[in-house]
């Protein structure tokens, strides 16, 4: 599949470029996306986003410490609100570094920068699964999972353990999901590419001067236009030239979703989009830079919601044989479903979810006895409110075979 997507992705790239040459594009002022996300002022590269990266590669490490039991809670507190040159993880770069994870989630301009109540509650979810995992799963860890017990669950392989609290959720996915949208989701939909963000101050005129930031070799509106790129791409190997499935966030779901033929040249769209709107900050042509933004909008905002209707069907279908396999499937569901907070409707230009509304999807899905008691009637009907507010059908999601 990742060759597959790379060789779309040159593919719909040389071609819009050329169609570009020959009739101004579909965009009507002569922007054209290069080949490759490589864009470079006197010979050097503009394009920057190491806190991104960053960012990234600490989630990945905190994520695996909600796996290890040996883990303590102030060890993985640490690893997610990390100070500079804390020694929290295995990376010596990641340790040296003033970024955190914890600082940015529900972090957004557009969101959250005039509601801190939500974006603080927001956070103290994350805290909580983190301190949960360690008090609840971690102490149980050897325990036999039942109703209303924590524990290990054995998937019917027979080789596959889960280990979830008492209602069966397992608190790393929910974490690993709950940061697509929280962290990556986010701060590309609802702040780098924000015109709030891109527009501020001064950012048009500067742009329009080629006037750099100091010491850089960008403009600002490019390198927030860079950092959204880098919360998808930045862990690649060369991120000019994704394959996708470079870390377990949005990188690997986007792959997922444009794996099913029902989604297939999503990442196409999204790739393409984030090259023209580039390009076209590169030549002032800001009309074209949100058509691009409306574009990553509704194409990024379909990656949870594809994956929230696929998982809550995938445990609907094991539900009777196989609990450890319907939990896991369920606890990513979980995961998704709280990220549709964070998506953004450009019919609306607020989420396709409120946090009101997540927060009621998530307590049908737990119900009283959490997935343990969880009817497949509210399964469905929350696999149907979500496809129908996205558009799509419950059984397209539902269908892929990943």
């Amino acid at each position: 599949m990742k060759k597959l997507v790379l060789s779309l992705f040159v593919v719909s790239a040389l071609f819009q470029s050329c169609s570009s040459d020959d009739d101004s594009g579909d965009n009507g002022n002569n922007v054209v996306a290069p080949a490759t996300y490589v864009f470079e002022r006197e010979g050097s590269s503009t394009v920057s986003f190491s806190g991104q990266t960053t960012r990234i590669q600490m989630a990945e490490e905190i994520v695996t410490a909600l796996k290890d039991n040996g883990s303590t809670e102030a060890q993985i507190d640490a690893m997610f609100a990390h100070v500079e040159n804390g020694d929290d993880f295995s990376n010596s770069d990641l340790n040296a570094s003033d970024k955190s994870v914890r600082s940015k989630v529900a972090a957004s301009t557009d969101y959250f920068s005039a509601n801190s109540t939500e974006a603080n509650a927001i956070k103290d979810d994350f805290d909580t699964w983190i301190s949960e995992q360690v008090d609840v799963v971690f102490q149980s860890w050897n325990d036999v999972a039942a109703e209303g017990k924590a524990g290990a669950i054995l998937q019917a392989n027979g080789t596959t353990i889960r280990y979830v609290n008492a209602e069966g959720l397992e608190y790393n996915q929910a974490f690993a999901k709950g940061l697509i949208g929280g962290l990556m989701i986010d701060q590309i939909l609802n702040n780098y590419l924000s015109t709030s963000v891109l527009d501020a101050g001064e950012n048009i005129e500067n742009n329009d001067a080629e006037v750099l930031e100091s010491g850089k070799n960008y403009t600002t509106m490019e390198h927030k236009w860079d950092e959204a790129y880098g919360y998808l791409f930045g862990n690649e190997a060369n991120p000019a030239v994704p394959e996708l499935g470079a870390d377990q966030f949005l990188s690997e779901y986007l792959d997922r979703v444009s794996s099913d033929p029902d989604f297939e040249g999503l990442d196409v769209d999204v790739y393409n989009a984030f090259k023209l709107g580039r390009a076209a900050i590169t030549e002032g042509e800001y009309t074209v830079r949100d058509e691009q933004v409306e574009i990553l909008r509704e194409s990024i905002s379909l990656v949870p919601a594809v994956r929230a209707v696929y998982y809550l069907q995938a445990g609907k279908n094991n539900l009777a044989a196989d609990k450890g396999s319907a939990f896991h499937a369920l606890s990513e569901a979980y995961g998704f479903i709280y990220s549709l907070q964070f998506t953004r409707d450009i019919a609306t230009d607020g989420p396709y979810f409120t946090k009101a509304e997540v927060d009621g999807m998530l307590a049908d899905l737990m119900g009283d006895n959490g997935f343990w008691g969880v009817s497949e009637a509210t399964l469905d009907e929350l696999s149907d409110d979500i496809s129908a507010r996205f558009g799509f059908t419950t059984e397209a999601a539902a269908d892929a075979s990943n």
